[in-house]
């Protein structure tokens, strides 16, 4: 089974600055909660993001568990959106479009993830149990990370 997880934010900036930080893999480990210890293993220097980029990451989603995860950005539109999808990892299926609107008070980001887990049924009962909170989590931890970093200066 597929599911799917949408989340908006509206960030304080313009399109430039939330396409900068966002299309950064370095700034993913900023972002994700720390007890899921993610690293980002490649290092794209100055590089921007572009179709068929492989980024190479370890991350610790459940129990402590250390996981290699690489994704591929299969599709860039900048400063619009782009997304990426799992090539090796914990999914079965997992693909992230990431898209930026301007908006009069910024700009608002639109997150919609597909996954699917393994193992059928029990990834299934799983999803219930556990991993759809923890992708909730995951999110709701980075609107709060978000929030503080882009704070207005006169709200700091």
């Amino acid at each position: 089974m597929i599911f799917q997880f949408n989340s908006e934010h509206l960030l304080p900036v313009t399109m430039e600055v939330a396409w900068e930080f966002f299309s950064s893999p370095g700034n993913l480990a900023r972002i994700t909660p720390p007890e899921m210890d993610f690293k980002v293993l490649t290092d794209p220097g100055e590089l921007e993001i572009y179709d068929g980029m492989l980024i190479d990451y370890t991350v610790k989603p459940l129990f402590g568990l250390p996981l290699y995860w690489q994704t591929e950005i299969f599709m860039v539109d900048k400063p619009n959106c782009f997304a990426d999808r799992q090539l090796k990892g914990p999914y079965k299926l997992w693909e992230h479009k990431h898209t930026f609107i301007q908006q009069e008070n910024g700009v608002l980001m639109k997150d919609e993830v597909r996954y699917q887990l393994p193992l059928g049924i029990i990834g299934q009962m799983a999803h219930s149990i556990l991993v759809r909170k923890k992708v909730e989590n995951i999110f709701i931890f980075r609107a709060k990370v978000l929030d503080q970093i882009f704070r207005k200066p006169e709200q700091k």
